[in-house]
């Protein structure tokens, strides 16, 4: 073997270890961009606050803006549908008073440390308003599907079990 086909050979070993480190650099670069402004909705139930508020609370503790792509509404184990005014005259029909409303609906954009309510019962008394937490912690489910301003993740956010 020559000395130039030898020196060859090692030029190319070097130049394809060189792209497959930029190749796999590039790809860490992505994804942690993609990290780097991921958002997370967390939802909670939210009762005695010294406020006196109740309801159920939407957050985006994530480091990125979350853009809704669905909400589910299920009531007593039925599929009512979106998040919207008309799932929340169904699940409020016939309710002593009816608590504030804020639609998280399609194409919506919740920015970073966003904090908003869903539903929100102000002000709350635990006698008289028993109702609407039972509602709020036991017969009502939202699902709320968003991803990142890159898309295509699908990430979802549910009420965590009281």
């Amino acid at each position: 073997m020559s000395a130039e086909l030898l020196m060859a050979g090692s030029a190319t070993v070097i130049a394809l270890g060189s792209l497959w480190v930029s190749v796999v650099q590039s790809r860490s670069t992505i994804r942690h961009n993609r990290e780097s402004v991921r958002p997370l909705i967390q939802l909670s139930q939210v009762r005695h606050t010294p406020d006196r508020r109740a309801g159920l609370r939407a957050v985006n503790a994530g480091l990125g803006p979350a853009l809704i792509t669905s909400t589910e509404v299920y009531f007593d184990g039925a599929h009512v549908g979106q998040w919207n005014l008309s799932a929340f005259r169904h699940v409020f029909a016939g309710a002593p008073r009816e608590p504030a409303i804020s639609a998280l609906f399609t194409g919506c954009t919740v920015l970073t440390g966003k904090n908003t309510y869903l539903l929100l019962l102000d002000p709350y008394d635990d006698t008289a308003d028993a109702w609407f937490w039972d509602v709020v912690a036991n017969r009502l489910r939202i699902e709320i599907h968003y991803e990142s301003l890159y898309g295509g993740e699908d990430f979802h956010a549910v009420p965590p079990p009281l």
